[in-house]
């Protein structure tokens, strides 16, 4: 009758026409999120996780070594900011000129260094195997949040982190927190999935295919213990709503938005998942990962940092600039890192290699005192000489901001108890 392929993701779990293009697949993304976060003060309304899969070069970015030996120091020279006595590499003159809204945190360490596993630890807070045992935060802010308007809680710009597979994801809290992936918003004439009418809907046809969808959710509770299906619920009716909605398309609208302002995010993929960040905040998004890959430099460590890092700079240093101008960051939290630094040696391809010992954050927003340096490393940025931070202290402060008890304790489906962080704590160095 109808093949379900029942493992399948849920935006391929069936194509019956024109539906996809109207919210068929979101339920499973909708469904049951409407749990209140409790009342855990909260510092903000939103996260922005720009994630830098591979692992930044700190050495060559944020924690240059000048007095370091050669490898240390690398190709490029040092640039001051406007914070006095801080200085970063000269590929990131906008962050510079930017550096007094955000606290630099040159401390972060972990011991792993294998992407999977480190990606999974960093973005959940929980160390587990490659294969993603612990949801991360943004799907604990999904499920913690609820679903109060017509967006997702969860959005990734294009998409998940990934390696092998996509990290980032909802574990064990199943299917319905996953995150909403927003595509490519540099592509041209750039439409999300599930959110745009591709053609005008007549009161017939909504009829029709609001009878259709109903068929299809008589099926789905039929069959026992998939969450893939058992999505097509109540929150059906909240899937239809945000695809008619005016909002939701607003959201995602990034032609509304001035060509210079488009330009001074930047033209690329990275730029314009920044701006779109943004936007998706105005609009009462929880939480917005945007997936930075590409910066695992093994080797032609120059040619890759030269193409990548200005991307970034002119990205991120507009989205600091822009959310502050708009008072988006007096209740919106910004976090940059990846899951690990780089080697403090040059290796023989001229590249570095991974380094969980030393690796740079930033943090801006929500209560974060900006213009701050938090720990630093030794003169070759080898390891960490003051206030190391953990993955679970970083995910305990974003959670916590958010206003969420990282130790509360959540469920599994065989109804196991299960701390959302079994470490950690609020970085309040962060705050004063």
């Amino acid at each position: 009758m109808f093949d379900l392929h029942l493992n399948r993701g849920r935006r391929d779990f069936l194509r019956v026409g024109g539906l996809s293009a109207w919210g068929l697949g979101l339920p499973a993304i909708l469904r049951q999120q409407a749990q209140a976060a409790g009342n855990r003060p909260r510092r903000a309304k939103s996260v922005i996780l720009v994630y830098l899969g591979g692992g930044l070069s700190h050495h060559d970015s944020l924690d240059p070594k000048p007095e370091g030996n050669e490898d240390a120091r690398g190709k490029y020279d040092t640039i001051s900011t406007n914070v006095p006595g801080l200085i970063v590499g000269e590929l990131m003159p906008m962050m510079a000129q930017a550096m007094d809204k955000v606290c630099l945190v040159r401390s972060g360490s972990h011991k792993n260094d294998h992407h999977e596993t480190a990606t999974n630890w960093v973005m959940s807070g929980r160390f587990g195997s490659a294969f993603g045992d612990w949801p991360a935060m943004g799907a604990v802010a999904a499920h913690e949040s609820g679903f109060p308007g017509t967006l997702p809680p969860y959005v990734a710009i294009p998409r998940n982190p990934s390696f092998t597979w996509e990290l980032g994801k909802s574990a064990y809290l199943g299917g319905r927190y996953e995150s909403f992936k927003a595509g490519d918003p540099n592509q041209k004439d750039y439409q999300v999935r599930d959110v745009t009418q591709s053609e005008p809907i007549t009161d017939v046809r909504r009829d029709r295919r609001q009878s259709l969808l109903q068929t299809v959710d008589g099926l789905a509770r039929r069959v026992e213990g998939n969450d893939q299906i058992k999505a097509f619920d109540q929150f059906q009716q909240r899937a239809t709503q945000m695809v008619l909605s005016g909002e939701a398309r607003s959201a995602f609208a990034m032609d509304s938005e001035e060509n210079a302002l488009r330009d001074r995010y930047g033209r690329t993929t990275f730029g314009q998942s920044c701006l779109l960040a943004r936007r998706l905040v105005e609009h009462g998004v929880s939480f917005v990962t945007i997936n930075s890959g590409g910066w695992d430099h093994h080797s032609k460590i120059w040619d890759g940092l030269e193409r990548m890092l200005p991307d970034f700079d002119r990205g991120f240093s507009a989205l600091i600039n822009d959310m502050h101008a708009r008072g988006l960051l007096d209740d919106t939290l910004v976090v940059a890192m990846g899951e690990f630094g780089r080697t403090p040696k040059i290796n023989k391809d001229v590249g570095r290699d991974h380094w969980a010992p030393a690796a740079s954050l930033l943090f801006a927003g929500a209560g974060v005192q900006p213009g701050k340096i938090i720990g630093a490393t030794d003169k070759d940025g080898s390891h960490v000489t003051d206030n190391p931070i953990a993955p679970a202290d970083v995910a305990f402060t974003v959670l916590d901001s958010l206003g969420i008890d990282p130790r509360k304790q959540l469920r599994t489906p065989d109804g196991r108890p299960v701390e959302i962080l079994d470490e950690g704590r609020r970085l309040e160095e962060l705050y004063v």
